[in-house]
């Protein structure tokens, strides 16, 4: 009875210390949002209204040039996101078929490359591309940040594409060849449906990727493109409150994603990757 207690009593540290770790900068965020004012050494802020969101989602009047900023830079990092994702899963597809399907001599370096740009500190990455850009007339624009998000997003496109392949056996192509079936009908009506969980979850995770991404961004779009996640660096500098609701805002999408991409997420789609 005694172990039992002494295991129930550990348990619940730990999922004590797990949900404190999790929930208590949301919760400090949170109350940020919605403090009006909430000085030092007040444990709790000492007036609470919904100003802020007000003036995210521009129904205060006196604050609408900071509401029109909010939702430009909410619909550019939408339009980024939503094309980044298309072009980056219109290459991972094909891409990810060939190196889950085909003996490649150097599909472990071709693997590697798109791994590259998280392993290497961006900042030094972007700051070399930055001339290029510039050179090309895509540096500010809407095009140039688009690539760039392309490039960084590649990484989920290709590995948890590929891996989805690789989930599905080989048999069943070989199955529907047997009889009769052309390589292109096999594809698209047994390898895409099998597949299609997984392209979702690497959907999810690309658009996710793009929509907060935020160093290159940075360096390619500034000064005249600006994202949600760019309003929130700068706004971060000097109104906790704003930055807060802009957090907020920003995470919405996120966790919604998240959600589905835990509900349709399978371990093997983890098990393939890298092999």
């Amino acid at each position: 009875m005694g172990i039992k207690w002494h295991k129930f009593a550990l348990k619940t540290v730990v999922l004590g210390l797990i949900a404190f770790l999790v929930f208590g900068p949301l919760s400090s965020v949170i109350l940020w949002s919605i403090a009006i004012k909430w000085y030092w050494p007040h444990v709790w802020p000492q007036e609470i209204g919904l100003a802020y969101w007000k003036q995210a989602l521009g129904l205060q009047r006196d604050w609408a040039i900071a509401a029109v900023s909010i939702w430009e830079a909410f619909r550019n990092s939408m339009i980024i996101a939503f094309i980044a994702t298309c072009t980056t899963m219109g290459l991972a597809i094909p891409a990810a078929y060939a190196l889950a399907r085909f003996k490649l001599p150097i599909k472990p370096l071709f693997l590697l490359l798109f791994l590259m740009p998280k392993v290497f500190p961006q900042q030094p990455i972007f700051v070399n591309l930055l001339p290029s850009f510039t050179r090309w007339g895509l540096a500010g624009t809407l095009p140039g940040v688009i690539i760039i998000h392309i490039l960084v997003c590649l990484l989920f496109g290709i590995w948890i594409t590929t891996s989805a392949f690789k989930a599905i056996p080989e048999s069943l192509e070989e199955a529907a060849w047997s009889v009769g079936a052309t390589k292109w009908q096999t594809f698209w009506h047994i390898l895409m449906p099998l597949a299609a969980p997984g392209l979702l979850v690497s959907t999810i995770f690309v658009f996710v990727t793009s929509l907060t991404e935020f160093t290159g961004t940075f360096f390619i779009g500034l000064p005249f493109i600006t994202t949600l996640p760019m309003l929130l660096y700068s706004a971060s500098g000097y109104n906790m409150q704003f930055a807060s609701v802009l957090a907020l805002v920003l995470l919405v999408p996120s966790l919604l994603f998240m959600v589905l991409t835990e509900r349709i997420f399978r371990p093997e789609y983890l098990g393939a990757v890298g092999r």
